[in-house]
């Protein structure tokens, strides 16, 4: 239960403050425990920044793989944009997914290669699902497509364009805007031969 604490502490203060900004001694002093306590649970700073990216990498995996799983092959329109809503949904509300974005782009660069692995694992799982339901939707004749990759690689462009609009810009009416204006387009493109 105590790793959990701290993990939700340093969540915390990863968050306001940056890698660079949370203290160690902030995180304990938070559970209740000394600095050097935290060190019977990880081995320092960058394990536990680690750790809490992991479980928040793990978070973001889950509540897409659950939607996921929910997509039939008759309703492609309805299920694409839920998913982006769900996107836009997960990334503004819940706390530990602002943290694994924010860090997605401005990782500490001493860690940038070990944030850009799990970035990069995470996003080739999403595109290897998403991929199989494209095919499902061509199969079904849903959707319009020769290939799944084509749709879905163009789909994942407007989740990035999404995601990008949530770290730079706070303005949700032009994340509105940007939002129809591509799935207007997007959608046209792969309802109609």
């Amino acid at each position: 239960m105590k790793v959990d604490e701290i993990k939700e502490a340093a969540l915390k203060y990863f968050t306001i403050h940056g890698f660079e900004g949370a203290s160690l001694s902030q995180i304990a002093e938070e559970v209740g425990m000394k600095k050097q306590s935290l060190y019977a649970h990880f081995k320092g700073k960058d394990d536990l920044f680690l750790h809490v990216l992991r479980d928040a990498k793990e978070a973001e995996l889950t509540s897409k793989l659950e939607y996921m799983e929910r997509i039939d092959a008759f309703h492609p329109e309805r299920d694409l944009y839920g998913f982006l809503r769900l996107v836009i949904d997960l990334f503004q509300k819940n706390e530990q997914l602002k943290f694994w974005l924010r860090m997605s782009f401005f990782p500490p660069a001493h860690l940038a290669k070990a944030i850009e692995k799990e970035v990069v694992d995470i996003e080739t799982e999403i595109q290897e699902k998403l991929e199989k339901k494209f095919e499902d939707w061509i199969e079904a004749k849903t959707i319009y497509g020769e290939t799944a990759k084509t749709p879905t690689l163009a789909f994942l462009g407007i989740v990035d364009s999404m995601l990008i609009s949530l770290v730079y810009d706070n303005d949700e009416g032009r994340l509105e805007d940007k939002l129809q204006a591509c799935w207007s387009v997007f959608w046209r493109g792969i309802s109609h031969p």
